[in-house]
């Protein structure tokens, strides 16, 4: 079973790789809930820009950017918790 990694901008986990390697290299995946893309929508670690592209989707009402993946009982309650154990 592959590791799951945790996005640090809305909480999913299930990255399939970390977002930012150990010399804050990107990964240019994009996360499937909120449609962040490593190294393009931030070119690096910054959780300033997590915290404000976080706002905007939440502002936005917490849209999936790839609903076909949405768990059927998502929680997004449950999912921003994911960040205490990321931060």
């Amino acid at each position: 079973m592959s590791e799951k990694h945790t996005c640090p901008v809305c909480g999913f986990n299930g990255l399939k790789e970390p977002s930012y390697g150990k010399s804050d290299e990107p990964s240019y995946e994009i996360c499937p809930c909120c449609g962040f893309e490593f190294g393009f929508d931030g070119d690096n670690n910054n959780q300033a820009v997590f915290t404000e592209f976080r706002q905007r989707w939440i502002e936005n009402g917490t849209p999936w950017f790839m609903q076909k993946l949405k768990p059927k009982n998502w929680d997004i309650h449950k999912q921003l918790g994911n960040l205490k154990r990321v931060s």
